[in-house]
């Protein structure tokens, strides 16, 4: 018997890394390097976001970045935090760790984006040796960026922003396309952001200079601003999965993907092909339905249904429709 495995995810409304181009809100990017901010002439000045960097490979965090992070917030500027990238010291997994435990996690207060993580031309090939892809192969440098963004995602619930350019991310991931569900900050200076990397069909935030009217660096959200406040605020986010793992036995799993608690989730089944439902853990069963309730599933978390049925026939298709949401998976076996 093969086994049949499906899943699917169920996410209400809202900003998925993808921001439509209606005009241009403008931001900032600092860090220790940029001093002491007044934020409130950011603000002032039309500036709606900031990026602060908080970290540095896996042994460097910004002695400014409280004062700089919160001074941010409290001009009622939305803003996220950012970690430059340092390949060559450690794995991906240990440096997203590392900005995780140090201002990089994101939280659900209405003003928080998500987290960046900042790939360039490596700034210190004098001293370190390594060319501008720090010594890693294209396959490497994927898979160190995968190990970042999969760390971060499963701690944070939120995909990690990557910030790049277009010429470093062909040249040192071979222009890979399996990032498309980040959300794209490019820094190209002029005055378009010209040709994207592979995998990105528009960019979510755009970094034009490194310095201007405003403090730090020079940057524009493309979209509109309710979609900036969409984006540090997202829906929750549920998959649902489903395994047959004979003609008598189904599986599902719903998984919270998303960076919130999820409350209330119905998983309903009903069996098809002459059989009946005989055994279902922890859910309510009677002839072929089943219904199965979770009160309250936390981020990251994941919860197991087996369904155990009864074949009028010993041949034949047979199988259960599940519902969860608005996601249907049909769940088969012969």
């Amino acid at each position: 018997m093969k086994r049949l495995w499906l899943s699917m995810v169920i996410a209400a409304t809202g900003m998925t890394g993808v921001a439509e181009a209606d005009g241009g809100v403008r931001g900032v990017d600092v860090s220790d390097r940029t001093g002491d901010v007044d934020w409130e002439n950011v603000a002032l000045g039309g500036g709606k976001f900031a990026f602060v960097q908080a970290t540095e490979g896996a042994d460097y965090r910004n002695p400014r970045f409280d004062g700089q992070f919160g001074g941010a917030a409290e001009a009622g500027l939305y803003r996220g935090a950012y970690h430059y990238a340092q390949p060559h010291e450690s794995d991906g997994r240990a440096q997203a760790d590392y900005f995780l435990q140090n201002g990089g996690d994101w939280i659900s207060d209405g003003q928080t984006l998500p987290g960046v993580l900042h790939l360039e031309d490596n700034p210190y090939k004098d001293k370190n040796g390594k060319n501008s892809c720090y010594g890693l192969s294209t396959k490497g440098m994927v898979a160190w960026i995968k190990e970042f963004t999969v760390k971060y995602r499963r701690a944070s619930g939120r995909h990690a922003i990557i910030h790049t350019t277009t010429s470093w991310w062909r040249t040192c991931t071979g222009n890979s396309a399996a990032f498309a569900s980040n959300p794209l900050w490019l820094a190209r200076w002029g005055s378009d952001p010209g040709s994207l990397p592979k995998g990105w069909k528009r960019h979510t935030f755009w970094q034009s200079a490194d310095k201007g009217t405003l403090a730090g660096g020079q940057n524009s959200f493309n979209g509109s601003e309710s979609r900036l406040r969409a984006l540090a605020n997202p829906p929750a986010e549920v998959m649902v999965s489903g395994e047959t793992m004979s003609r008598t036995s189904y599986k599902v799993v719903v998984t919270n993907t998303g960076p919130y608690p999820v409350k209330d989730i119905k998983v309903s089944g009903r069996a098809f092909g002459g059989q009946r439902v005989v055994e279902a853990p922890a859910c309510k069963f009677s002839g072929t339905a089943v219904t199965c309730r979770v009160k309250e599933l936390p981020k990251a978390k994941k919860v197991l249904f087996v369904f155990t049925t009864k074949p009028r026939k010993a041949k034949g298709t047979v199988g259960m429709n599940i519902t969860v949401g608005s996601v249907k998976l049909t769940l088969k076996a012969r």
